[in-house]
């Protein structure tokens, strides 16, 4: 059973940080908590331009300092970084566009006849990227961030934690056939990879982590790549033990998927869900209108339609967020936005969407 939905306190909390839980805990927030990502590789396309356009919307990069960007650096992930890379638990990745993310080409466990001889990380040392976890500095880090009325996160686990690790391991077609024969290896690695997950959720349980951050991708364009009743006979059980165990420490979790995930949306609120982020192209609107206002009722920080952004003109923007805010905001809150905005995005387009949020999401709710 799972646990009701945490309500933390607002008490010493930032103006920030109160509107975000408000907008979780359906408390009433001021305003729709809006973000908008830009890829190391957006701003090393449009460099000061992109700057300049940031300083014009203060309400929406809030706390962006001019001369903070670095436009040539690559940040986030390794993986985003240009060449090869062997993570830790021997996958190589190839990327030939430094700032976007690469891909794995180098599968360690192509072969089951690898799997005996193959030794996964302990991710209480490293990493997934094989870099050490100085779990002391983790700890300072969220003390930090309590103490300027922020949330205790913890963001340890990588993007792809579960099922889209299980295929870096063995590569796409060998989990599909794997899954569709029912080879008995697959749970045994399925358990090994989980294992390992939630030994680090335990240690950001134990250091009092009030807010998890996941992200895996679990559809494809349209659909799940495998049925829903295999991923509920398969992956399901593995949510609900590690999502399960935040909630119980009285934590939310939010979580990030891209695809079409809308079978399986009500499955991961009830694992413990508090916050989910579908793709809007990709789910539908109504669909997750209806998933998340009517069959269950949860926090949605709606990811926006990044295959509209390249390619819109400024007015189609601001309709499509119009209409997502019409279709998905209460009163009470429950909903947030993000877009995220690749290179090949105008920077009249990037305008556009802070114009929008502008418009409908900063303001007082219920004044837009």
């Amino acid at each position: 059973m799972t646990a009701p939905l945490p309500i933390l306190s607002l008490e010493g909390r930032n103006e920030s940080t109160q509107n975000l839980l408000r907008a979780i805990q359906f408390q009433h927030p001021e305003r729709i908590p809006a973000q908008i990502a830009l890829m190391s590789a957006t701003w090393k396309r449009h460099r000061e331009k992109l700057e300049a356009l940031v300083l014009r919307h203060p309400e929406v990069f809030r706390g962006f300092r001019a001369g903070s960007v670095d436009y040539d650096a690559i940040t986030g992930a390794p993986n985003r970084a240009g060449g090869t890379l062997v993570d830790a638990w021997g996958c190589r990745w190839e990327n030939i566009t430094p700032g976007m993310a690469g891909q794995v080409l180098g599968h360690p466990l192509e072969s089951w006849d690898q799997l005996d001889s193959w030794e996964p990380p302990d991710l209480l040392e490293v990493d997934d990227w094989g870099a050490p976890r100085d779990w002391e500095a983790i700890r300072a880090g969220m003390d930090a961030a309590a103490e300027a009325g922020g949330l205790r996160s913890g963001g340890g686990l990588h993007h792809g934690f579960m099922f889209m690790r299980l295929y870096y391991l063995r590569g796409f077609e060998n989990l599909m056939l794997d899954f569709a024969t029912g080879d008995p290896r697959l749970r045994t690695l399925i358990d090994i990879v989980l294992e390992q997950n939630q030994r680090v959720i335990d240690r950001y349980i134990e250091l009092g982590t009030e807010y998890f951050y996941f992200g895996d991708d679990l559809g494809n364009q349209t659909n799940l790549p495998i049925s829903p009743s295999m991923w509920r006979e398969y992956m399901g059980p593995c949510y609900d033990q590690m999502f399960g165990a935040c909630r119980n420490a009285g934590a939310h979790v939010y979580f990030h998927s891209d695809g079409d995930i809308k079978a399986v949306i009500p499955d991961l609120v009830d694992s413990g869900v508090s916050v989910i982020n579908p793709q809007i192209r990709a789910c539908g609107l109504e669909n997750i209108r209806r998933i998340c206002r009517e069959e269950r009722m949860v926090c949605v920080d709606l990811d926006l339609d990044r295959q509209l952004f390249p390619f819109a003109s400024p007015e189609d923007i601001d309709e499509h967020i119009r209409v997502a805010v019409e279709t998905l905001a209460l009163p009470e809150g429950g909903l947030m936005l993000k877009a995220e905005c690749a290179p090949d995005v105008p920077l009249e387009n990037i305008e556009a969407i802070c114009v929008a949020f502008e418009r409908y999401c900063t303001r007082p709710f219920g004044q837009c």
